[in-house]
């Protein structure tokens, strides 16, 4: 029965895998034991005196929801998953293996009541042989997770969440007394290395591990390589002498392909190893494994780049996190596949796989769609000084290695990311340089131990941009690469420093290949700003942001490759921001929504034309003109666009974006743009709703929903627009007094608190505030009304645990002491609030709103005033409704 059991094993195709899906071979059997699991969280985390289980299916994790509520941290501890395991007699004198894709991160498997295994690590796959079976259907599987801190495993921190619990597949396995296995590091124990391979020749080495706990006996292994098409192009074998508990290792005579049909990005072309263990006596086949492998070469050139097949190849890419919205990172395959297919869809051809092992399913979808990838173990920010982490993250590198190492997508193993960030002993120098030592020597364990294992691929550390902190710390000389997290123009410095800060590294570092492993800029698709500014988490800033690094990128040849960081917006549940516990620098949403910086890069890398609306994401816009600017993102020379049958100028494309100015009405929009390119034409279409302010105000059908101190635009969880308010103007409109909120000593912000306020998903509205404000004046014309006061307390220290990437701000608002702040509010000289102090009542970063109806019966419209009693008053948001 020719069943491909890779297929089955490792998602290969892109058709979902099913939970209860069952392989069966005259050899092995591979059954998913993924549903009817029963799950209950340690008693000790709430103070339970007993365990109280509910029905769940794997994957799962316990930190899908309590990594985006109001209350900071998430639950780290231990959970407990049971299964009543039914094994059919049928496998009484098979090898039969409990097989895990991943579980988070301390890992203890008890079968009816023994201890049988155990795993440290979250990132990586392990197996446990089950070996008390009773076969009566009353075998009880009990599987312990602890997801707690423990400082000898590895990652320590870091800015993503570290999710708890049993998150990706589980199976039994079932095969012969004597079969392929490399149980100890979770793989099936078939490597297949391809060397000296050329555009003439291709030679192929299969070697491995195999367990005999059967008699003793004379095996035969065997290894058919096929093409495409199926067809057998080279053939190998080996026979072995195994006794009695026997594991052995193997290795075939080498085979040789000539004018090997070369994997690559435009041709990822696969063949087919069909390993096979047998009885040499009898002929009867014991075990059997497919593995699909692709043939190329490929190098770093310190000058000139990254070569692949011989042709110079530009790696543009990025970064990706496991987990998606509302699910944590108990992820199915699919939506990781359909995140690489997404990958492809932009014109990337490379992947950085961080911070640590993901599902194979991922890799596999490389190797098919022809998308070079790098990946890593999780040393991320810092290290423990002891035996027990450097063994565990020695050991999870080999588990790495061999787990992937038949992928042909995989070019660069990496083992740590950003290691400086969070230095130890900054007040002890000599216990400082043995931490630094220690690092190195670290590092270098790791180069060395990669290397010996797989001489094949490069090795890389990624660090962040303390350019003389790494090279002192000789982390620049241990790895083949080295790769550089840079964030000019986002936590510090102009985006303009990026081109010459590359020039600077490379004069430093001539020998040394250069990847750009990380660059990025916080994009809420929420907000949208005319003039942006750095930190105000603005489309149009992120869009300019990735225009300067693509160019700089793309016109340096030393610079191999790099990869944004990210894919795909990611739950780091200690982070504030607009959006609390997301990093917002994905290309994507954390539900996979594409942003305006995702067509970008469509039209960057696309290799055929190119034409999107890249403003068609922000469907309900308001203003106080009706004049609009429309961003498409293209590829072609120039765009025109069509606005409600009214056609405009047509606009050049630059830099990839046409800026193209219209005009909107009032309701619904219909937007045409149309290029042409060599007599073709190209359509894309949007809608969009738009709101005039004020004057539909003034007729009575729409609000109006007005931000204090904020140069940006936010469009909240119900569609409403909030528009940034200015000073009283020449027809008394607008704000009396105050300045704008800004965080003193800060670096960063122009503007404004990234604090997490507590109480609302709408986060920017509380964020930004006029400080001092004396009164705001709205023109309304006679009728009733209703007037609603936001507020939120953005002086002293509401934040969560400081984050080393969120840098200087916060720490200087860390310090801060809520001043006395009374104040009294009236509304058209009416007392409607009286000694508000927002600190005392409500505490700090909370939000705060306060509903009035008020009835104007002159000409002098909605007057606002605010007088102080202690310290300054303040006011972030403003809502006024015609009743």
């Amino acid at each position: 029965m020719k069943t491909n059991i890779l297929l089955i094993l490792f998602v290969l195709s892109f058709k979902p895998l099913f939970s209860q899906q069952k392989v069966h071979t005259s050899s092995r059997t591979i059954v998913s034991i993924n549903k009817d699991w029963q799950f209950a969280k340690d008693p000790n985390a709430k103070g339970s005196t007993q365990l109280k289980y509910a029905s769940v299916n794997i994957p799962h994790t316990w930190n899908a929801f309590d990594v985006l509520d109001d209350e900071p941290g998430y639950y780290r501890g231990i959970g407990y998953y049971k299964k009543k395991l039914i094994v059919p007699s049928g496998w009484k004198g098979k090898q039969i293996y409990l097989d895990f894709g991943a579980a988070n991160q301390e890992t203890t498997v008890i079968l009816n009541g023994k201890v049988i295994g155990n795993h440290k690590g979250g990132y990586t796959a392990f197996m446990v042989l089950l070996n008390n079976l009773k076969f009566n259907g009353n075998d009880e599987l009990i599987v312990e997770v602890d997801n707690s801190y423990n400082e000898h495993i590895p990652p320590l921190t870091g800015d993503f969440t570290f999710f708890g619990g049993i998150y990706r597949d589980v199976k039994l396995i079932a095969v012969s007394k004597a079969h392929f296995a490399d149980e100890k590091y979770g793989s099936t124990g078939v490597y297949v290395a391809t060397t000296d391979v050329s555009d003439e020749i291709a030679t192929i080495n299969i070697k491995g591990k195999l367990n005999n706990s059967a008699d003793k006996k004379t095996l035969l292994i065997t290894s058919h390589i096929l093409d495409a098409k199926g067809k057998t192009v080279a053939y190998t074998k080996q026979t072995s002498n195994a006794n009695a508990g026997q594991k052995i290792d193997f290795e075939l005579p080498s085979v040789s392909l000539k004018t090997p049909n070369l994997w690559s990005p435009e041709n990822p072309y696969l063949y087919q190893v069909t390993t096979k263990l047998a009885d040499a006596q009898t002929g009867r086949i014991l075990d059997e494994v497919k593995t699909e492998i692709g043939l190329r070469y490929f190098s770093f050139d310190a000058e000139k780049g990254f070569f692949l097949n011989g042709k110079s190849v530009k790696l543009i890419g990025a970064s990706r996190h496991q987990d998606f919205a509302k699910m944590g990172n108990a992820v199915s395959a699919a939506l990781q596949v359909k995140d690489v297919q997404l990958l492809k869809q932009m014109g990337g051809n490379f992947l950085r796989v961080a911070h640590y092992p993901q599902d194979q399913a991922v890799l596999n979808a490389c190797d098919k769609l022809g998308i070079l990838t790098s990946v890593e173990i999780p040393i991320v920010n810092e290290i423990t000084e002891s035996q027990a982490f450097y063994d565990n993250c020695k050991n999870m590198q080999l588990e790495m290695i061999k787990q992937n190492f038949n992928h042909p997508s995989v070019i660069i193993w990496a083992y740590m990311n950003e290691v400086l960030l969070k230095m130890h002993f900054g007040k002890e120098p000599d216990k400082k340089k043995i931490y630094l030592k220690n690092i190195e020597n670290l590092a270098q364990q790791l180069e060395d131990l990669t290397r010996k294992v797989d001489p094949s691929r490069f090795t890389m550390i990624a660090n962040h941009g303390d350019i003389n902190g790494y090279t002192n710390a000789g982390l620049t000389k241990i790895p083949m690469i080295v790769g550089w997290n840079l964030y000019q123009g986002w936590y510090g410095g102009k985006i303009e420093d990026f081109g010459p800060g590359l020039d600077k590294i490379h004069a430093a570092m001539p020998d040394k290949p250069i990847i750009v492993t990380e660059y990025g800029a916080d994009v809420d698709p929420r907000i949208h700003a005319e003039n942006p500014i750095r930190f105000d988490k603005s489309l149009a800033y992120g869009i300019k942001y990735h225009q300067v690094y693509i160019n700089d990128i793309l016109k340096r040849p030393f610079v191999a490759g790099a990869a944004a960081w990210n894919l795909a917006d990611f739950s780091s549940e200690t982070r504030m921001e607009t959006m609390p516990s997301i990093n917002n620098k994905g290309l994507l949403t954390l539900d996979r929504q594409p942003k305006n910086t995702y067509f970008l890069y469509k039209a960057f890398f696309s290799k055929t034309p190119y034409l999107k609306i890249g403003d068609g994401s922000w469907k309900n816009r308001s203003s106080l003109t009706s004049k609009q600017t429309i961003s498409v993102m293209s590829n072609l020379d120039s765009v025109t666009l069509v606005v409600n049958g009214k056609r405009w100028p047509k606009k050049a494309v630059i830099d990839h974006v046409a800026a193209c100015e219209v005009e909107l009405r009032s309701g619904k929009n219909s937007i045409e743009a149309i290029a042409n390119q060599n007599g073709s034409v190209f359509h894309d279409r949007a809608e969009i709703n738009f709101v005039l302010q004020p004057n539909d105000f003034y007729k009575g059908i729409s609000s109006l929903n007005l931000l204090m101190g904020s140069q940006r635009q936010f469009t909240d969880d119900k569609n409403l627009v909030w528009l940034p308010t200015e000073s009283v103007d020449q027809l008394g409109r607008g704000s009396i007094g105050g300045e704008a909120f800004k965080i003193k000593n800060s670096g960063r912000q122009q503007y404004g608190s990234d604090k997490d306020i507590k109480g609302t998903q709408n986060d920017p509205i509380y964020q930004t505030q006029l400080v001092g404000i004396k009164g705001y004046q709205i023109n309304a014309p006679k009728g009733k009304y209703e007037i609603t006061l936001h507020f939120a307390e953005l002086m002293g220290n509401g934040i969560q645990t400081v984050l080393p990437y969120n840098l200087d701000s916060l720490i200087a608002e860390g310090k801060e002491v809520p001043p006395q702040r009374i104040f009294d509010v009236y509304l058209n000289d009416k007392p409607i609030i009286k000694g508000l102090n927002l600190a005392a009542k409500y505490g700090v970063a909370r939000s705060v709103q306060m509903k009035f109806e008020c009835i104007v019966s002159d000409d002098k419209g909605l007057r606002l005033t605010f007088k102080g009693i202690a310290g300054q008053p303040v006011l972030n948001a403003l809502q006024v409704r015609k009743l």
